[in-house]
């Protein structure tokens, strides 16, 4: 049986990799950022219109999750990084680096200018469960989750978008002479 080990992207695959990725990966980050402290509610605070209520957290944040999804399609599909990421893992490895620097752009950069912008001082934090300093190490850490979670999903959703599976189910499958 021939086993097929080149890969190609088009524009189908690329596109729809970023939109599917970033879309499952948003709902999963949001999941952790809802169940873990309501989270998802600032983003809808954080509007330009600021409407402090889930339904638009969620509407924002799924917004985001699909465009920085495409942006993870456009960066990985770069001739450059094509020649190095061929595999299943080195899409999870690169999703994941992806959602990191998305983590540290939006925490430093992003959601501060968003914040002054919208006329707020500091994240409103009272409905975490732990007040103070340790409600926001946890918020922070919730963030950093939420964010790794969202690169690993989008990286892995890609791929399969792509026709790249994991090692193991290609050993099983067999591949097909077409």
């Amino acid at each position: 049986m021939a086993v097929n080990t080149s890969q190609t992207i088009d524009g189908v695959g690329r596109w729809g990799g970023g939109f599917t990725g970033g879309l499952a990966g948003g709902i999963a980050m949001g999941l952790i950022l809802s169940l873990g402290g309501n989270q998802i509610e600032l983003l809808g605070g954080l509007a330009p219109i600021p409407a402090a209520d889930v339904g638009a957290g969620w509407a924002i944040h799924l917004l985001l999750s699909v465009l920085f999804g495409l942006a993870f399609a456009t960066v990985i599909s770069l001739q450059p990084i094509q020649n190095v990421v061929n595999t299943f893992r080195e899409y999870l490895l690169a999703g994941i680096v992806f959602g990191t620097v998305l983590g540290l752009v939006a925490g430093g950069l992003i959601f501060p200018v968003a914040m002054t912008r919208a006329g707020v001082g500091a994240f409103p934090l009272p409905y975490l469960p732990v007040p103070g300093l340790a409600g926001e190490l946890f918020a922070a850490l919730l963030f950093a989750i939420g964010h790794l979670v969202y690169g690993l999903v989008l990286g892995a959703v890609f791929a399969a978008v792509n026709g790249i599976a994991p090692e193991m189910i290609r050993r099983r499958v067999p591949a097909s002479d077409q």
